[in-house]
């Protein structure tokens, strides 16, 4: 970044050399606004401050952008963009959606515009608790507004879920009615904004990728394909499903994820040491984790496409675990040999567990076919930048095939696997 004030030109000049600058604050927390929060929250890591005597009112993070498709797309909105709005055909009750649990942002809606906040960060901490609460009340503030419906999460146990219902349940002000809340699916959230964002109305098939988000049936979703609007959804295919054992900790260690896909392939077989590539698990973790599976106990049933991408990482040796979530599929999207065009194959056929919506049954995207052949891949010694190539040509096939047999001419690519750029951009030519 070049210096942006003239405090930044007088500090650049006395040093002479480029300087990395990081926001002030620690990890999970927003960013400090005063030097008292600064020299309690980071005087384990900061050595001397620089102060000023002009206030900072609120936080704001930097905005973060790419190219991708031939186009500006924005990965956060911070600094520059928000709380700029969204303009909508028609207008809407105001309404405040106040998001989901990680990289959590807010929205009011005004009229025909919604606002979106600033970038507020994943709600695991009461510092990012304070600051979600602080961006809420300066929405009602500066526009002068109270919502009559609070949008929340499906989630019952996000923070900012239980917000909403304690919002709703507290007495309002001057004998105004209380807001009603309505429970939005995280996945058809994702469909919605994207179709609002680039002022599409109509509906589309939202393929909607991504590591986590609380399913209409109590399950993981994370590889879903939705049609329909913002009124309303039907889930006319999702991958097929597989457990995570330990839950949150797969997560964490993408090894945890390999096992669970391999687990789904083999059953107990997976088990054997040195078998199965899992990412380093040792003889007293896989007899820990197998009997977790074959209980079913703390193991839970995703469709997670983000998590398919860490235990296909995994097995590939690249993140055993993580110190950031996507850490695994980014390592597996810098590896691919760009020049690849094989794919691995996705087989898919209807569910059998019951109708996905009005009238028929979804599809189900199988992954198994696809991670056979990367463990046959790797045991013939083929390059891994070439096996991480196939498995991204492998799901561009598959949704391409999803997305002819439903037959919606328009496609809305949402979630946080499409913040890779191989996948978007190759998806996205070949719909």
């Amino acid at each position: 970044m070049l210096p942006a004030t003239p405090l930044h030109h007088l500090l650049l000049r006395a040093c002479g050399f480029p300087v990395v600058a990081t926001s002030g604050n620690l990890t999970d927390e927003p960013i400090c606004t005063n030097e008292y929060q600064a020299m309690r929250r980071l005087g384990g890591i900061a050595d001397l401050y620089l102060v000023h005597d002009r206030a900072i009112e609120r936080h704001v993070d930097d905005s973060v952008a790419w190219i991708a498709a031939g186009r500006m797309r924005l990965l956060r909105r911070a600094r520059g963009f928000a709380p700029l709005p969204v303009t909508v055909p028609r207008e809407l009750p105001v309404v405040l959606g106040v998001g989901a649990h990680l990289k959590n942002t807010v929205a009011l809606s005004v009229g025909r515009q919604v606002f979106v906040s600033q970038h507020v960060g994943d709600l695991e901490t009461e510092e990012a608790m304070g600051a979600f609460e602080r961006v809420i009340a300066d929405f009602q503030r500066l526009y002068e507004v109270r919502p009559a419906w609070i949008a929340h999460d499906l989630h019952p146990d996000y923070l900012s879920t239980r917000w909403a219902r304690a919002a709703a349940g507290r007495e309002p002000a001057g004998g105004e009615a209380p807001p009603r809340l309505v429970g939005v699916q995280h996945h058809h959230a994702h469909l919605a904004a994207c179709l609002a964002e680039n002022g599409v109305e109509g509906r589309a098939l939202g393929v909607t990728w991504d590591g986590t988000g609380y399913g209409a049936d109590g399950t993981v979703w994370g590889g879903e394909f939705l049609l329909g609007d913002a009124a309303g959804y039907e889930r006319v295919a999702h991958l097929r499903t597989f457990r995570l054992p330990g839950g949150e900790a797969a997560a964490r260690e993408p090894r945890r994820t390999a096992l669970g896909l391999l687990w789904e392939l083999h059953g107990p077989a997976a088990l054997e040491p040195g078998r199965f590539p899992a990412g380093g698990l040792g003889t007293a973790e896989l007899a820990v984790l197998g009997r977790m599976l074959e209980r079913g106990l703390n193991c839970p049933v995703t469709t997670s496409m983000g998590r398919l991408f860490d235990g296909v990482a995994a097995l590939l040796g690249l993140h055993p675990a993580v110190t950031f979530e996507g850490e695994a599929a980014m390592a597996l999207e810098w590896l691919s040999d760009p020049a690849e065009q094989g794919a691995y194959p996705v087989d898919s056929r209807v569910a059998r567990e019951g109708p996905g919506g009005p009238g028929r049954p979804p599809l189900v995207l199988d992954w198994g076919p696809l991670v056979a052949a990367v463990l046959e891949d790797l045991g013939r010694g083929v390059p891994r930048e070439r096996i991480a190539a196939r498995f991204h040509n492998a799901l561009v096939a598959a949704a391409v095939s999803v997305a002819g047999t439903v037959g919606e001419e328009r496609v809305a690519l949402s979630g946080g696997c499409f913040q890779n750029r191989l996948l978007t951009e190759r998806l996205a030519a070949a719909l």
